[in-house]
């Protein structure tokens, strides 16, 4: 069990965090996620309508994938870390 004392000393020789996206281009990640996620829910509304097409599936959940990340993204961006 390390005393406190060596956790601080451990604690304080670590390197500071970096993220692996510089946070410089979240607002440009955001708003190309968050704009193909709109322009594939568009393309979903004008899809023709079957009783079930996998097509309409896939492109859902490409557009739900994107705005999810796109909205993660951009709260980044404004400093809410989710």
């Amino acid at each position: 069990m390390e005393s406190y004392s060596q956790i601080q000393e451990l604690y304080a020789r670590l390197p500071p965090f970096a993220p692996i996206i510089p946070t410089s281009l979240l607002p440009y990640i955001a708003l190309f996620l968050c704009s193909a996620a709109f322009l594939l829910g568009f393309y979903f509304t004008t899809l023709p309508r079957t009783l079930f097409s996998i097509r309409e599936v896939f492109v859902a959940l490409v557009a739900s994938v994107l705005a999810g990340f796109g909205v993660v993204a951009l709260f980044n961006y404004f400093g809410v870390y989710v």
